[in-house]
């Protein structure tokens, strides 16, 4: 197994652990690949939630542009609930993971068709 493979079966102990649900692998995988080289650097692989500017770029560069979803309320919403889901007190939210979350939240899995 690869280092990706490595943070992909990570990612998915923490979808079981921590956020309470079963990961669809494939589906994870391809959120995983889509974060590109991001998921290496120990920075850019988490999503710092307790910071407001970071939760903007969240929701626009992977809600409005890569899901193609709408500026509106219930995306900050929907990152607070993920964010809650993941635990406020957890200190490594890997963004792999809030993407996944996300993803599912508003049914976009077609994105990564």
């Amino acid at each position: 197994m690869g280092k990706r493979d490595d943070l992909i079966a990570q990612y998915a102990d923490d979808l079981r652990n921590k956020c309470g649900m079963e990961p669809d692998m494939d589906l994870l995988t391809k959120v995983t690949i889509g974060c590109g080289p991001a998921i290496y650097n120990a920075d850019a692989s988490t999503v710092a939630s307790s910071q407001e500017s970071e939760l903007e770029t969240v929701k626009e560069n992977f809600l409005m542009k890569k899901l193609g979803l709408a500026d509106s309320p219930d995306l900050m919403a929907a990152i607070n609930q993920v964010v809650e889901t993941y635990g406020k007190s957890e200190r490594n939210k890997y963004r792999a993971v809030v993407y996944y979350m996300l993803t599912k939240h508003f049914g976009r899995e077609s994105v990564y068709g």
